[in-house]
């Protein structure tokens, strides 16, 4: 009989991902997030263009912390997701496909988008 050489189960806690696995995976989740935060910047919009008080009662609700964290999370989703597709495009065109280039672009893309998010960040509190 032959002994088993593949694991029998899958501890996805154990599992020690290389970053540009990680940036994919991100990629996928802020996409994701990306998607499903669609309805809620649609209803946000028509609530504001359904009259003036619903324009200013979203401008005042806008100033709450909870909603300047919302907004926030969301650029730095969109900017990642940016900076990371462009890295898959990139990656797509069989450039930067070896290693240490997809480790370097893979943090180009991580730095990017939190310095994109750092400076919405400045831009939010000012």
């Amino acid at each position: 009989m032959k002994a088993r050489t593949h694991p029998v189960h899958l501890d996805l806690l154990r599992i020690r991902l290389p970053l540009p696995g990680w940036v994919s995976i991100l990629h996928r989740l802020s996409g994701a997030l990306l998607f499903l935060a669609v309805p809620l910047a649609v209803g946000l919009l028509a609530w504001s263009l359904s009259d003036e008080a619903g324009f200013w009662a979203l401008l005042e609700g806008s100033r709450h912390p909870a909603a300047r964290v919302l907004a926030l999370l969301l650029f730095w989703a969109f900017a990642f997701h940016l900076f990371a597709g462009l890295r898959h495009l990139a990656l797509d065109m069989h450039w930067g496909v070896g290693l240490q280039a997809a480790r370097r672009s893979g943090l180009a893309a991580i730095v990017a988008s939190v310095a994109a998010a750092l400076a919405f960040a400045v831009w939010l509190l000012a």
